[in-house]
């Protein structure tokens, strides 16, 4: 029987190996209690081409608690922006094996309404 812990790691193993086969550019997130972050990674996945989390001083301004959906929210605005300053318009979305609920999915919406597409 697996714990949790490995249940994720799994999952997220799973879908980065199917990123990996499309060949494709990936929004990775990472959520902690307290804070979610947000990179767009290279297709080859070496190079951090943008990245927005709920520690940047521009978020921390307008959020009081950076563990919500409103604070999810603010990164997948912040991330689109950044993504198409960077001319990146398509991408895979990857949620690192964490269920598509709640903040997760608060980012992933954010980010489609600003303009990103996975």
């Amino acid at each position: 029987m697996t714990n949790k812990i490995e249940a994720r790691q799994r999952r997220a193993r799973k879908t980065r190996a199917k990123i990996a086969d499309q060949n494709s550019v990936r929004l990775a997130v990472c959520r902690t209690n307290q804070h979610i972050y947000a990179q767009i990674i290279s297709a080859c996945g070496g190079k951090i081409l943008a990245s927005a989390s709920t520690t940047e001083a521009e978020i921390r301004k307008e959020i009081a608690n950076g563990g919500n959906k409103a604070a999810a929210a603010l990164v997948g605005k912040r991330i689109a922006e950044k993504a198409k300053s960077a001319g990146i318009t398509s991408l895979a979305f990857d949620r690192s094996g964490h269920k598509y609920h709640g903040r997760i999915k608060a980012l992933a919406d954010a980010a489609r309404e600003n303009g990103l597409q996975f």
